[in-house]
Parts: structure tokens; C-alpha cells; sequence
């Protein structure tokens, strides 16, 4: 089985210890790409090491996240050009709006986010996105640029059918990874609706552990769980979920 882990956070501290044994063990149960998104400037080293540490497993992103957007996101976001201009990127991201915290900087979120669009359309690579409690406003802000082509990945989807069909009918996928197992979500009876052609997985490891590790510190091998629950709501044989989500996952990286 082949699987590909669209969205992880394997340089977080969390795994600072046994980062080796995280990927082995995720390697183990079919784990093959792991699809990393920058945070800001304070994860760039620790993402780009793992990288070069796994040549041709793990692949960076490049932007800067909505939650680590503020009064000096300017000079973030600088730092994060200066990247993209520097070497090769798979995606530019995560980037987003993000209101659930704070709402201190939400001109700003969106100043951020639109700048970043504007990158992935310029460099023709796809941007991985972060919205929590602004679904509405960040499906109206990809749209123009949507129009231009951009594409991507709405990560960590937890929104309604609707929502997944304004997203999909903009080109972008939707990536389901744990929210999937939990009982009271709701995704399950979106997933069941959905063609598989629209869907990677993911784990946004060390968050958001699918069951039945939920609580504990969520790793990439916990990757098969999603593709099993999923297999499980469409009445499929998890094999044919690994295939072609892992599909949709190379076709948008182009790796």
C-alpha cells in the first residue's frame, strides 16, 4: 500500500526525540512522501534539515501561517520570498485566515494570504491552505485568484457539503485527516458525497490524532487510520483510497 502524507509537521519539537522512529514507523505501514508546510521564519531550518535529511520522502512548503501573522508580518513574509526566489518549493503555504484565536490582525491575515496567492500564481506552484472559523471569507478570498488559475489544497477540511462544492468547483482539494474518525464532526456524511478524484490525506501531525490514538501525540503512520475510516464510509477497498489519494497528491505537488 502506498500513501502519502499531504500535510505534517514532523519538524515540531514534539518529535525532536525519536523523529527516526516516526518515520520509520510511518514508512512501515505505507507511508511513502510526507508533504511539510512551513509555519514562519522559526521552522524554516528544522522543516528544510528533514529534507535534506530525506531526500526524495520529504518535501518543503513556503509561507507564513495565519495564526503567525502580525504587526511585522511584513518582514515574514519577506524572509518567505526571499526563499521562494532562492530554491525550489512544492507548494507555497500554509497561508489562510485563521479567527479563531484572534482577531487582533485580521486585515492584515487577509493582506498576507492575498500576497501568497499571488506567489503560487506567479511561480506556478499550488498553495496549501489554512482557514479555521472563516470558511466563507476564505473561500470569497481564493476565488479571483482561483479564476486565474490558481490551485491547492483547502487542508484540514471540516466544512460542510456546500463548502466542499465551492471548493472543489474551484479546482482545489480538500484534505481529510483525522477530524475524519471523530463521531460528531459531520465529515463522514460530506465524505460519503465526495469523489475520491477531490480528496488527499493527511495527518497535520502532531495535531488532530485520528482514533484510536485521539489525545495522544498524532505521527504519520497514524496516516492509515484516516485512509481506513474513509474506506469504510465509501464502502471501498482501503487499498483503492491509498491509490488514488495518493495520486491526487503527486499530480498537485508534481512530485
Amino acid at each position: 500500500m502506498k500513501l502519502i502524507d499531504s500535510h505534517t509537521h514532523l519538524y515540531s519539537e514534539e518529535f525532536k526525540g525519536d523523529i527516526k522512529a516516526v518515520v520509520e514507523r510511518a514508512e512501515a505501514q505505507g507511508v511513502e512522501k510526507f508533504f511539510l508546510p512551513a509555519i514562519d521564519s522559526s521552522t524554516h531550518t528544522a522543516m528544510m534539515a528533514l529534507e535534506t535529511a530525506y531526500p526524495g520522502k520529504v518535501f518543503s512548503m513556503m509561507g507564513l501561517h495565519p495564526c503567525s501573522v502580525n504587526a511585522d508580518y511584513r518582514q515574514e513574509l519577506s524572509i518567505a520570498e526571499a526563499w521562494l526566489d532562492k530554491r525550489k518549493f512544492v507548494a507555497v503555504g500554509e497561508a489562510g485566515l485563521d479567527f479563531y484565536w484572534d482577531k487582533t490582525y485580521t486585515q492584515e491575515q487577509y493582506k498576507a494570504f492575498e500576497m501568497q496567492m499571488q506567489w503560487a500564481l506567479d511561480r506556478h506552484l499550488p498553495i496549501v491552505i489554512h482557514t479555521r472559523n472563516a470558511m466563507q471569507e476564505t473561500i470569497e478570498a481564493v476565488q479571483p485568484f482561483a479564476k486565474k488559475g490558481l490551485t491547492g489544497i483547502f487542508h484540514c477540511f471540516g466544512g460542510s457539503f456546500e463548502d466542499a462544492a465551492a471548493i472543489t468547483g474551484m479546482g482545489f482539494l480538500l484534505g481529510i485527516g483525522g477530524v475524519v474518525t471523530y463521531k460528531n464532526a459531520g465529515l463522514q456524511q460530506v465524505i460519503e458525497k465526495l469523489d475520491l478524484s477531490h480528496i488527499v490525506l493527511e495527518t497535520d501531525a502532531p495535531y488532530l490524532t485520528p482514533v484510536p490514538y485521539r489525545g495522544k501525540r498524532n505521527e504519520s503512520s497514524y496516516l492509515l487510520y484516516v485512509a481506513e475510516k474513509i474506506a469504510t464510509i465509501k464502502n471501498m477497498p482501503v487499498l483503492e483510497v491509498a491509490a488514488i489519494t495518493s495520486a491526487n497528491a503527486e499530480k498537485i505537488f508534481g512530485c
